[in-house]
């Protein structure tokens, strides 16, 4: 059964706009007041492009004019687009996610749809994994998101549409005649003004009564608009991820600990657990990394970051897993940690040929060039390396993500 996520920033451009204010010293969220942006407060022109959630309470909705805004609360305070602002948080919401699959249709500036099955072995469910997205870009990126999931696009949407801001709401199939059935036909995706106007002549009011109402009835009024209209009603929809074709700039993960942690023994199997699964990612998109950056929360939630480059690209769990543990003993600083993540970037294609250090002769495992002369092991060469991850990925790929596990990662509780 798929699952999809369907992301949506919280009204974008006042939140982008509020979160950028307050990080050049403006002492005033303009989420935490009646505000807009769009428009102009002298020559009172333009319309709303985004609302508070106090200029909400004033009944001011996006896309009225701004006179019309204005009668309604003459202290409303008016900002304008910066849409160069927008464009760059739309780019940096769609990295971060894209660190966690390629799986992803954006929608608009500020919405995607991504397709959760191919990561789902990574989470303990879908929820537990929206949360780690939501209060993530919360927590760096300095906006909210809501999180809708299902089983298919029309669901995810329309649950991510509930209870605002900041919020993960399901909305499977079971759950319809509960949390969607009783909302207004007007709620219904592609159910317009106009339609809407139509059902309530019809005597049709709420989603419930539109989902029970014959098909041929509404196909005679509405013709084909009719049918969609019913089945989404009844939660179907066909419709898939496309995912888009793009550049891969970076490859990452990061998990928020269960319980904080405060050895470095009880940290080296999560970012082994990482490593695994950001070097499998590699190899499925056929990419390997120049650099790669550890970065660790603590439990006062302050963060920090360490990166490295690499003397030659890699997409190896061996060698990122090493790197990893070495950026981690240069970083951390002995207090409890919190959320581990590792990151991947400055990608190339595998295949693309690589100049060998004299290091790589002897088969000596995975070191940076100053110090694999000094430290050279029994651990497998490269080229062993790559053919144990091509079996252990094609094991995965035949029986599925729990068919071979590392004996390490089967102590961790």
């Amino acid at each position: 059964m798929a699952i999809i996520f369907h992301i949506d920033v919280n009204s974008a451009y006042l939140s982008w706009t509020a979160a950028e204010r307050l990080k050049n010293g403006d002492t005033t969220d303009l989420r935490t007041i009646p505000s807009i942006i769009g428009g102009d407060r002298k020559t009172r022109h333009g319309i709303v492009l985004a609302k508070s959630g106090p200029a909400k309470a004033f009944g001011i909705h996006t896309g009225e004019p701004v006179a019309s805004a204005l009668r309604k609360c003459p202290f409303l305070v008016t900002a304008p687009p910066d849409h160069a602002l927008y464009s760059q948080r739309s780019r940096e919401l769609m990295d971060y996610l894209k660190g966690y699959t390629s799986d992803l249709e954006q929608l608009s500036i500020d919405e995607c749809f991504m397709d959760f099955g191919p990561i789902s072995h990574n989470f303990s469910s879908p929820e537990r994994a929206a949360l780690q997205m939501k209060d993530t870009i919360r927590d760096r990126m300095g906006f909210t998101v809501n999180i809708g999931i299902s089983v298919n696009r029309l669901l995810a949407k329309m649950a991510s549409d509930f209870q605002k801001p900041d919020r993960v709401h399901t909305l499977y199939p079971e759950e319809i005649p509960e949390k969607m059935w009783p909302l207004p036909v007007e709620d219904l995706y592609m159910v317009g003004r106009s339609s809407a106007g139509r059902l309530h002549e019809l005597g049709i009011h709420t989603i419930g009564q539109l989902a029970c109402t014959d098909r041929e009835f509404l196909f005679s009024h509405f013709k084909s608009h009719g049918q969609q209209m019913w089945e989404y009603a009844n939660g179907m929809d066909s419709s898939v991820v496309h995912a888009q074709e793009h550049e891969v700039k970076g490859i990452g993960n990061s998990t928020t600990l269960s319980s904080d942690v405060t050895a470095r023994q009880d940290a080296l199997p999560v970012l082994l657990s990482l490593s695994e699964t950001i070097s499998g990612r590699l190899r499925k998109a056929g990419m390997a990394a120049r650099s790669v950056t550890v970065e660790i929360k603590y439990s006062d939630f302050t963060s920090c970051s360490h990166q490295c480059p690499l003397p030659v690209p890699v997409n190896s769990t061996q060698m990122l897993y090493e790197t990893a543990c070495r950026l981690f003993d240069e970083l951390w600083s002995g207090a409890p940690v919190r959320l581990l993540g590792i990151r991947t970037s400055k990608l190339e294609d595998e295949k693309a040929p690589v100049q060998l250090s004299l290091f790589d002769l002897d088969g000596s495992s995975f070191e940076d060039a100053g110090s694999a002369a000094a430290s050279r092991s029994a651990g497998p060469s490269l080229e062993k390396q790559k053919k144990l991850d091509a079996a252990m990925d094609a094991i995965r790929k035949k029986y599925g993500n729990d068919a071979v596990i590392r004996g390490s990662l089967l102590e961790r509780p």
